[in-house]
């Protein structure tokens, strides 16, 4: 007998995942590249200078930096201009957030990931967890962290690239620079943890599969997001 799956993510949902996944690389190691400054660069002097024998110049490697950050921008500009719906409602869901059950959900995951089960009943705590909805608590977080972030990557993005155009204020492009690569770092952060909990985390392997397939298993759906399961159940009854 197979195993009962269903529907999570649709094509396109699953295609703007990869797209931002691989312009997320591109313009991280591209970017750098772009620090000359050996101390300050964690990398050392050896990736700018591998990137810009690659690209033939600093000058170069710049503009693949900016137009491929204009394309990534740019796609998910026309996503939300032809998919209005879609967007508002994934905003409603990464941003409504329950005090209480969110602050017990964090605490409880991360003793049970540091620590196991032990963990938890050492502290009083019952393994069960809050029940979550189509996104858990970390996922909206590392969500907001993004659209949040890549905001002003953007924003701080476009002020240094017109800096060099028409906008005359050395301060102005210094501090977008200061900015844009603190909240890159940030954001970075999170990836490498939204990375961990769902490509090597046993309890997460179902979510990373649907963003190929597009389906998890019914009975990860139900164990891990309930409030998610209950509407999905709800609409076949109707339906």
């Amino acid at each position: 007998m197979s195993e009962q799956m269903i529907h999570r993510h649709t094509k396109l949902s699953i295609f703007m995942h990869w797209f931002n996944a691989f312009c997320w690389i591109a313009l991280l190691l591209t970017g750098l590249g772009l620090i000359s400054n050996p101390q300050l660069n964690p990398l050392g002097a050896w990736w700018p200078n591998l990137l810009r024998s690659i690209f033939g110049s600093g000058e170069n490697l710049l503009a693949v930096h900016q137009y491929l950050g204009m394309v990534w921008a740019g796609a998910f500009l026309l996503y939300v201009l032809l998919m209005p719906r879609e967007t508002i409602a994934f905003l409603k869901e990464i941003f409504r957030m329950s005090p209480s059950s969110d602050a017990t959900w964090l605490m409880k995951m991360n003793l049970k990931m540091t620590m196991g089960k032990k963990g938890l009943k050492r502290f009083g705590m019952t393994p069960d967890m809050p029940p979550q909805g189509f996104y858990n608590v970390g996922q909206k977080l590392f969500a907001q962290a993004t659209v949040i972030g890549g905001i002003v990557i953007v924003a701080t993005g476009m002020v240094m690239f017109f800096s060099t155009i028409f906008l005359n204020n050395p301060n102005l492009a210094a501090w977008s620079r200061v900015i844009h690569y603190l909240t890159v770092g940030l954001v970075f952060a999170g990836l490498l943890v939204h990375i961990f909990m769902a490509a090597i985390a046993k309890e997460e392997k179902p979510a990373f599969k649907s963003m190929f397939t597009g389906e998890v298993p019914a009975d990860y759906a139900k164990h891990h997001h309930p409030l998610w399961y209950a509407t999905v159940t709800e609409k076949q009854e109707k339906g």
